[in-house]
């Protein structure tokens, strides 16, 4: 039988909130196909931790440490890149509320990092990709970019930004080469979810645990890997003909609205 070589080999990716969770699954998968990966991370051990992973695994990674809210870190950062064909805009926070329990503060933080920081990505990553003649971008956007999810006003607002900003890079860039897609997960199991219910259900975790993963008709969350591979995907040529468009990938939840 003839094998073909990874998918993704030859290719230089850059993963934003590559560190941990669903970025680090990420990262790790894009160099398991084959990229070179740079994890820009906030944190730097963080970063380095997956890079380390990488390169047990075989793989090619390098750490810049960088805040995605910050227009001139992030500058920096891709300043100093070699190449890039690959981009996913991953870095996000959370904040749970509605809008009269979201302060003017609480609203800064979530659009600094999760609409200035795609900002940032798509601001300096597209002339990157320009100049290699080309390439994939993937942001992480959510199911709450098209549904309504009680007390999320503030994160709601950011994804369906995530999810505007997609459509737009995709129609203005068709023709230079660039595809632009993102994913909408439902709730996915990471460390912020665990810490997050260790948090608020002190004592409940368990119970809290199997009521969150009760909330997908699938009947649990979604794992990291399994993002993970669908951004995979996207971002290889099998998905040449695919652009502008956002994947569900919710274990059924929009099947409920």
């Amino acid at each position: 039988m003839m094998t073909r070589p990874p998918r993704l080999e030859g290719k230089h990716a850059l993963v934003t909130g590559g560190g941990s969770g669903i970025g680090r699954a990420i990262a790790v998968r894009l160099a398991s196909e084959g990229a070179r990966v740079t994890v820009l991370e906030f944190k730097a051990e963080a970063g380095q931790s997956a890079a380390a992973e990488i390169s047990a695994a075989g793989g090619q990674a390098q750490v810049i440490t960088a805040d995605v809210a910050n227009t001139e870190s992030m500058r920096s950062a891709f300043a100093s890149l070699e190449r890039l064909d690959i981009l996913v805009n991953n870095a996000g926070i959370a904040h749970v509320g509605n809008v009269l329990a979201t302060t003017p503060d609480d609203l800064d933080r979530i659009y600094g990092v999760n609409v200035k920081g795609v900002y940032h990505g798509l601001y300096f990553g597209v002339p990157k990709l320009l100049a290699a003649g080309g390439g994939a971008i993937v942001n992480m956007a959510s199911i709450i970019s098209k549904v309504g999810l009680a007390d999320r006003f503030a994160y709601g607002m950011s994804k369906g930004a995530v999810l505007t900003m997609t459509l737009s890079i995709a129609r203005d860039f068709i023709a230079q080469g660039i595809r632009c897609n993102c994913v909408c997960p439902a709730r996915v199991h990471t460390p912020f979810v665990d810490g997050f219910i260790a948090k608020n259900y002190p004592g409940q975790e368990a119970e809290m645990f199997a009521k969150l993963s009760a909330a997908q008709p699938i009947g649990r969350m979604g794992e990291p890997h399994e993002i993970a591979a669908l951004v995979a995907f996207l971002c290889s040529d099998e998905a040449g003909f695919i652009t502008g468009s956002a994947y569900d990938i919710d274990g059924g939840t929009t099947l409920l609205r």
